[in-house]
């Protein structure tokens, strides 16, 4: 299984729970912080990979027994490509890989395994999985009943709710350090952090070529969605930019998995992709709490004032 997915949104913490909650035991590898050599999977020879595997971890790795899990995948392209090898061979291994930036496009000339695994994509936390995080699984349950009449009572906890929510986004480190503490200037500067790595991640992995657009795309994500029809301009970030100039980066930010790119429709009929207009779109970053901290939202207008929803032309 292949897990990607943005940074900070709980890949790690997911693969090394269902480790120790579905096997004997785990082989963990972070190929940023402690890797194997690259030498290692020369050839793609399965034996001597659970050989250094094993070794590295101290870890018996023991088919269908041991969960092997590669993190940071990204940062060594002959293990995404060994997934192939592992799937294609007799010995059932099992193993996931995790990482960022996995998007085939990100990844030109390496052998991605595609259709020899099962890809799955994780998400930052929706309003639901919040609210159930909160211990409001009863509320949130009572919420889908669809008894509007009884659920229009609690239409002032909901809207507390979703404030918060506007606030903390989804990211899990994000939203466990706001319900532990509740503290809301330790809360933004997690946020912070977590955009501080983006763009590390931006001077690493983009071409000295590209990195200007994608940085000039990323940091006018606030500015557009505050305009009344928050269509995507690029006469806004570079007076007489095309797309095609610009195409590539908005690519690789939705490939990293940190954007949302909404075509819009001509017609609003079944399919909807029939009528697609590819190049009048909006961006929306991937998570709602990052926008916030992008646009330096006032905690005031969030908490207090009641203004939030009003302003920024309904953005959040």
């Amino acid at each position: 299984m292949l897990l990607d997915g943005a940074r900070q949104t709980g890949k790690t913490w997911l693969l090394k729970e269902f480790g120790k909650n579905e096997y004997e035991n785990t082989a963990y590898v972070n190929f940023d912080s402690d890797p194997l050599p690259e030498e290692v999977f020369t050839g793609f020879n399965i034996p001597r990979i659970i050989r250094a595997v094993s070794s590295l971890t101290g870890q018996s790795i023991v088919p269908s027994k041991t969960l092997i899990v590669f993190d940071e995948v990204q940062e060594n392209p002959l293990a995404l490509t060994s997934l192939k090898y592992f799937a294609e061979s007799e010995l059932e291994y099992d193993i996931c890989a995790s990482g960022s930036l996995l998007g085939i496009g990100l990844h030109k000339g390496t052998g991605f395994p595609v259709g020899k695994v099962e890809e799955v994509r994780l998400y930052p936390m929706s309003f639901n999985e919040f609210v159930r995080a909160k211990g409001g699984e009863a509320k949130f349950d009572f919420l889908e009943s669809s008894n509007w009449d009884e659920i229009s009572t609690l239409h002032s906890d909901f809207s507390s709710l979703l404030q918060e929510y506007c606030f903390t986004g989804g990211m899990p480190e994000v939203v466990k350090a706001y319900i532990d503490g509740q503290d809301l200037y330790k809360t933004r500067q997690i946020q912070k952090s977590i955009l501080l790595g983006y763009e590390k991640d931006f001077s690493k992995h983009i071409p000295s070529s590209l990195l200007p657009k994608v940085n000039l795309v990323w940091n006018s994500l606030p500015s557009q969605l505050a305009k009344e029809n928050k269509k995507f301009t690029l006469s806004s970030i570079k007076k007489g930019s095309r797309l095609k100039e610009f195409e590539e980066a908005i690519n690789w930010l939705e490939e990293a998995c940190l954007v949302y790119k909404v075509d819009r429709c001509s017609k609003v009929s079944y399919p909807l992709k029939f009528y697609e207009e590819p190049n009048i779109f909006k961006l929306f970053p991937s998570d709602l709490g990052l926008l916030g901290c992008m646009a330096n939202i006032d905690l005031a207008s969030i908490f207090v004032k009641g203004t939030f929803f009003a302003e920024f032309n309904g953005a959040f």
